[in-house]
């Protein structure tokens, strides 16, 4: 090579790294696509870095814990990077990582997540605290703090919900409150992004095989919380019995599909509701029916059954356009 060609060279590598601009790195194939997956350690997190690190892509994966970070570095194509989503400064830092590598930033994942599941009216303000802190700001810090390099790619941000953002029930009102949030936020987000060509999506699954309840069985005892003397000791005690002697879920392998397709379709979804059994989409369904209905119900705008049907017949054309 001459040395203007040399020159040249250097002078757009430089300008990449000054501009962000996302240039393949050597050995890397041109069309990889980096993406951040937080709470990556173990669970649909940890599915959903291998699926992507499988398909060729350069996973960013977000875990706590030095032997986490350092389990997932060992995966071809996954670099583990220090991330817990309720704190700024490591935030700050994986921002400051990510940018110096060179590669830019096409998806944030946003994963990570926890549940606590008590009465509203005996709940520990520290665990509703707790909850919001990772379930809702977590989505909040993390992409806030990623936006400009989503933006300068044009690329893809999706959050994991859960079909409990939909359907909640008497114990699960912190967990249900912390993930409806998120479907709030997603369309909010959405409608910002688009003036940037960004794409958002929410992915709701329903039971799939993870470490959350273990976490939340694990925290509990920590703080040497029971059910005893509650005002709903019995179904408290049925809960954490059922929750340490629950089956294995199925493997969250549809889950890290469907954030595959929020990622890299043409036309991506803005939701993706993923079950995997029948009974956990009718009753999803069934109750945003429900909600919908009782919008409607005995007032001065009310509309009639028809008119009804005409206008999820409209919503059901605009879905398949």
């Amino acid at each position: 090579m001459n040395r203007v060609a040399t020159l040249v060279t250097l002078i757009v590598v430089s300008l990449s790294f000054v501009s962000g601009t996302t240039l393949a790195r050597q050995g890397e194939p041109a069309n990889q696509k980096a993406v951040l997956v937080t709470g990556a350690s173990t669970g649909i997190g940890r599915n959903i870095a291998e699926a992507l690190a499988a398909e060729g892509h350069f996973v960013y994966a977000g875990a706590r814990k030095q032997s986490d970070i350092d389990a997932l570095s060992a995966i071809e194509n996954i670099q583990g990077i220090r991330l817990d989503v309720t704190v700024q400064e490591e935030i700050d830092a994986a921002v400051d990582t990510i940018t110096k590598e060179g590669r830019g930033l096409y998806g944030l994942v946003n994963n990570a997540g926890v549940a606590v599941l008590a009465p509203l009216i005996e709940v520990d303000e520290v665990d509703m605290q707790f909850q919001m802190d990772v379930n809702l700001f977590g989505p909040y810090r993390v992409t806030k703090a990623f936006a400009p390099l989503i933006i300068e790619s044009k690329g893809r941000i999706t959050t994991t919900g859960s079909i409990s953002g939909i359907l909640s029930g008497a114990l699960f009102g912190p967990y249900s409150m912390s993930k409806h949030a998120i479907e709030a936020y997603t369309d909010s987000l959405a409608g910002e992004m688009r003036k940037f060509d960004v794409e958002v999506s929410v992915v709701e699954p329903g039971n799939y095989n993870s470490a959350i309840y273990d976490t939340l069985l694990r925290r509990m005892q920590q703080r040497k919380q029971t059910a005893a003397g509650s005002l709903y000791e019995e179904e408290l005690a049925r809960f954490l019995n059922n929750a340490s002697n629950r089956p294995q879920d199925k493997e969250p392998d549809e889950v890290s599909a469907a954030v595959l397709d929020a990622l890299f379709a043409d036309k991506p979804k803005r939701r993706y509701m993923v079950v995997p059994v029948e009974r956990q989409a009718e009753v999803t369904i069934r109750k945003a029916i429900e909600e919908l209905v009782q919008l409607n119900e005995r007032h001065m705008y009310s509309y009639d059954r028809d008119a009804l049907i005409d206008m999820l017949d409209d919503a059901l054309a605009s879905a398949n356009e």
